[in-house]
């Protein structure tokens, strides 16, 4: 592989434009190539002898190094001169100035270093606020280490005792043993200030604890010749510890108190977020100690690509340059990265390396290839079965046949659910194989752990077996004409759609590290935080998801249809009351509403947190699809009523209009007239700019497909009512996958203009205001 493609595949995506453009300055060595070539062939036209290169025909500069060190450095060989100049305040610059403009060409060759310069003070300064940001970072972590340190002390309240003294003093810390209190910490300062062997404190090396100690089991430790944490720091923190259930929530809002309590939990919670911490900011500064390797790279790479066009000898002189700036003489971020490692191995590994270093450096995934051999034999078989299937209806007649209706009536209904399922993991496989093409960094805006996250082949690997189990179901469904013997169905295939359901819940709930545990649990979270929408602070995951579940409203209808035909039908007979049912019509209403109330409470939580007015609109937007589904849905119910088929008819076209201009503007951050690219936006991934506009125009068709039932369009003449319902929802699923993948491009876009590529974590102290300008 090329560098330049290596050097774009190893770039941070959000950091992309603070890189040095090496394609660019690759451009302008090739047009000064060019012209060389040109101007040679003219020259050498004449004549037909061999071409040589222009080196050859410099002064030899001898086997023993004569000239080395020699006034010949700025003879006439010199092609550049580079200078660091200072600018006003901290910030300065470097300026490379070019001696050999006058040469034939050297205009091309003054043009290249002037971008050049443009492009590495860029990434000098951009390197130097990173910089900066990281060692903010870093003395906030020492404040939280402080804290944790001290309130670890408090909680275990370690027996603290100091060498050199003699054996039976009888300072302070004796005779607060005497007065029956437990001894500690503060005994431990007694003993230092008045103990007869009495100690400087900046001389006391801190002792680390040995995991084979000595003492009894359960005892508290005993801790030799160490300097203790200030217990002073616990009366200026509140403790920020995250609520991780909807009780703990409820109890914040109603206690509104932050205040330590000093127990075992609160420690284990602090501890944990911490870790989280640390982690991340390890994490951090290998990507900065990588983007300052790169760009080092690079310029070595576009000066010697300069030197063999040229033949001049300037990439010496520059890369001097380079070593001697920031980004080369600069050892701020490797050494807080070996402070890093050993602060996390001390103290949250236990001084276990191996330990530490696996937590703080996880793992990349591995392709395995039995993934892509499984997904090759699963997607025979399901092309297979659906070819059976075809074969079977046509051999038999099953579509003339007088069990038609109750077969879609009963059985289609039970099977379109995993239909609709398999097209929406289709889609997402397709959203990821084209994030992972257009470089969208989706495991960062989604939160996934590092090698956790699932690949395209993956999700086709799952959706694959799906398909499997379920056109097997269908093919052992297909009898329509029941048992004149028995006047009844075989039970067990028609269990079979159960049955499959009942696995399905089996494979997410199970807790076995099989069929990618991480991944289920993930999708079981978000599920919960949306079901539980205002006791949880909203993140991207959890309102993605609940935007997926308003796409699958025809699947929620599928399973309340589960329990009714199950439950209280007839499934050996195919025959259910279930449309009969005013209990039924009020699910049917409620549960078409369920994943629509999931987002407007979402957006009500978030604009509780961020009060971002745009919220609000967006909750609207909810509530207009709320009153649109619940108009609709009455309409479809009482059938020939006018006044319902009015209001449902208004209210769907205002939540058309409504959902089709926040999905174009808002979520896609297109038809910005005065953009770059007219009506679409600034930035754009994919280079073809009628995909942007092909989007638009298939999101506003597929978003008027859902008005057909208001239309009152029940049934096409090769299409059976059930069918056609199914239809319109695979639709719908089609329009959400091309919306994913927009919509998480332009969330990409907005982390690359403020270049973030790093998510926040919460730490787990809040110092007071004056503490804070105490120690500032």
């Amino acid at each position: 592989m090329k560098f330049g493609k290596e050097f774009v595949s190893q770039m941070v995506p959000e950091w992309q434009e603070a890189y040095m453009d090496y394609n660019y300055l690759k451009g302008l060595l090739k047009d000064a190539l060019k012209f060389r070539q040109r101007n040679t062939a003219a020259a050498a036209a004449p004549r037909a002898s061999l071409k040589r290169r222009v080196s050859l025909y410099r002064a030899f500069s001898g086997l023993t190094g004569r000239y080395k060190g020699s006034p010949r450095k700025n003879s006439e060989d010199e092609a550049i001169l580079v200078s660091a100049i200072d600018g006003e305040g901290s910030e300065g610059y470097y300026q490379t100035m070019f001696l050999r403009s006058s040469d034939e060409g050297g205009e091309y060759e003054l043009v290249y270093f002037r971008r050049l310069d443009e492009e590495f003070n860029k990434v000098v300064k951009f390197y130097k606020g990173k910089v900066e940001e990281v060692m903010k970072e870093a003395e906030e972590l020492n404040k939280q280490m402080d804290a944790l340190i001290a309130l670890r002390i408090k909680v275990e309240n370690p027996l603290v005792g100091f060498g050199g003294g003699g054996g039976g003093g009888s300072g302070p810390a004796e005779r607060r043993q005497d007065d029956g209190r437990k001894p500690g910490f503060i005994e431990g300062i007694w003993g230092i200030l008045y103990g007869e062997g009495r100690v400087h404190m900046e001389a006391i090396e801190e002792v680390e604890m040995s995991s084979s100690s000595k003492s009894e089991k359960g005892s508290k430790p005993n801790i030799q010749g160490f300097r203790p944490a200030s217990l002073e720091v616990l009366d200026h923190v509140k403790i920020n510890v995250e609520p991780e259930t909807p009780i703990s929530t409820l109890k914040i809002i109603l206690t509104s108190s932050s205040d330590l309590s000093f127990t075992k939990e609160e420690l284990r919670k602090a501890e944990e977020l911490m870790t989280k911490a640390f982690v991340q900011f390890h994490k951090n500064l290998r990507v900065l100690k990588s983007y300052c390797f790169l760009n080092q790279l690079a310029f070595s790479k576009i000066m010697k690509k300069y030197d063999k066009i040229t033949s001049r000898n300037a990439s010496k002189a520059y890369l001097e340059m380079v070593e001697n700036s920031p980004i080369g003489s600069s050892d701020e971020v490797t050494k807080l990265v070996e402070r890093v490692e050993a602060t996390f191995i001390k103290h949250f590994a236990n001084g276990n390396r191996s330990k530490g270093m696996e937590i703080l450096r996880p793992k990349t995934k591995k392709e395995r290839h039995r993934v892509t051999y499984f997904l090759g034999f699963l997607s025979g078989c399901s092309i297979s079965l659906v070819v059976a299937i075809v074969v079977a209806i046509h051999a038999r007649g099953l579509l003339k046949s007088e069990g038609r209706t109750l077969y879609m009536d009963n059985i289609f209904p039970l099977y379109s659910l995993f239909g609709l399922i398999v097209l929406h993991m289709l889609m997402y496989s397709a959203n990821i194989y084209f994030w992972r093409r257009y470089r969208v960094n989706y495991t960062f805006i989604f939160g996934f752990k590092p090698g956790n996250a699932l690949g395209y082949r993956e999700v086709l690997l799952l959706s694959s077996a799906l398909s499997v189990l379920t056109l097997a179901g269908v093919l052992s469904n297909l009898d329509m004409e029941m048992d004149q013997r028995t006047k009844s169905f075989e039970a067990l295939t028609e269990l079979v759609p159960l049955g499959i359901v009942v696995v399905l819940l089996l494979i997410i709930f199970c807790p076995f590290n099989i069929i990618y545990r991480s991944s289920r649990f993930f999708f079981i979270q978000c599920a919960f935080h949306c079901i539980c929408a205002p006791l949880y602070k909203v993140t991207l995951p959890d309102f993605f998801l609940g935007d997926q579940l308003t796409s699958q409203v025809q699947a929620f209808r599928s399973l309340q249809f589960y329990v009714c035909y199950y439950g209280w039908g007839d499934f050996k007979t195919r025959s259910h009351k279930c449309q009969d049912s005013s209990v039924y019509k009020v699910f049917y209403l409620v549960v078409a509403v369920i994943p629509y109330g999931f987002r407007l409470l979402q957006c009500f939580r978030r604009w509780i947190d961020e009060k971002d007015p745009s919220h609000v609109a967006n909750g609207l937007k909810y509530f207009s699809t709320i009153a649109a589904v619940v108009l609709r849905t009455g309409n479809e119910l009482k059938e020939g009523e006018k006044i319902f088929k009015i209001l449902a008819f208004s209210s769907s076209g205002i939540a058309t209009i409504a959902n089709t201009y926040w999905d174009i503007v808002i979520d896609w951050g297109l038809l910005r007239w005065n953009s770059r690219n007219p009506w679409l936006r600034d930035k754009l991934l994919v280079p073809s700019k009628s995909v942007y506009f092909i989007a638009m125009v298939l999101n506003v068709i597929l978003r008027l497909a859902w008005m057909q039932t208001v239309m009152g369009i029940r049934e096409f003449p090769f299409l059976h009512e059930k069918a056609l319902v199914a239809v319109v929802a695979c639709l719908e699923i089609i329009r959400r996958g091309i919306w994913n993948f927009f919509r998480l491009e332009n969330e990409h876009l907005n982390n690359v203009g403020k270049y973030r590529a790093f998510k926040s974590v919460p730490l787990p102290f809040n110092y007071d205001d004056e503490y804070d300008s105490k120690h500032a």
